[in-house]
């Protein structure tokens, strides 16, 4: 499916798990914003959804409940994604206002989030460098796993993207993604069987897909 089935989808899914309060700030605060950042940036990385939560409910320091534009939530990793916009309520928002965003955001990072904030003009008029930050701050994590190991660096360049699409994989994209050779491919591929890192799920003679191992920290 494309973007638009995909999101709807994705959107659906979310309502009808929802009641209340819940219910009433995704109805409302999921915009033209947020969408676009859905389709700008997150759909041409991953071209799909898993994982992310949209007007994600968090509990506030106050004892009170705050909302996120968007959550990645996968075990040892919680990312905030947050698309501001500008318009007169920020040019007319008030001290107290704009000190309670602050504490907002750092409570956050208290909390072990980590925090990434891109403006709507950032989203429509430069959403390659959005993708790229995006990109950096799930790597990063994706690094600090896969770095404890003696893989080679092609290795792991497989591995993180096994990791990051959240599903099996094809070869053909791997040549893709590493510009490589069906053969070069084929021997990462077949190394990374060996080791345990992949498990092959489709084919025999000649596989066409492959999932993670049970020797990779899995973050399902």
């Amino acid at each position: 499916m494309g973007f638009e089935e995909e999101y709807q989808s994705f959107l659906n899914a979310h309502l009808q798990a929802r009641t209340g309060e819940r219910l009433r700030r995704l109805q409302e605060g999921h915009k033209q914003a947020e969408k676009l950042f859905l389709k700008q940036v997150w759909w041409p990385l991953f071209y799909q959804f898993k994982y992310l939560h949209p007007e994600y409910e968090i509990d506030d320091y106050k004892d009170g409940k705050r909302y996120l534009d968007f959550a990645y939530i996968r075990p040892g990793i919680r990312i905030c994604l947050e698309v501001d916009g500008y318009g007169p309520h920020l040019k007319n928002i008030s001290r107290w206002q704009f000190s309670d965003n602050l504490e907002r955001q750092n409570q956050l990072v208290i909390d072990r989030w980590t925090v990434i904030r891109f403006s709507f003009d950032q989203v429509k008029e430069n959403p390659r460098r959005c993708q790229q930050v995006v990109q950096q701050v799930i790597g990063r994590w994706l690094g600090d796993e896969l770095d404890q190991t003696s893989l080679s660096f092609l290795e792991k360049e497989v591995l993180r993207l096994v990791i990051r699409k959240g599903e099996d994989i094809s070869p053909t994209e791997v040549e893709k993604y590493l510009k490589l050779s069906d053969k070069t491919v084929k021997k990462i591929l077949s190394q990374l069987v060996e080791k345990k890192m992949l498990i092959p799920t489709s084919g025999t003679k000649r596989i066409h897909a492959y999932r993670l191992g049970e020797q990779v920290k899995d973050p399902v």
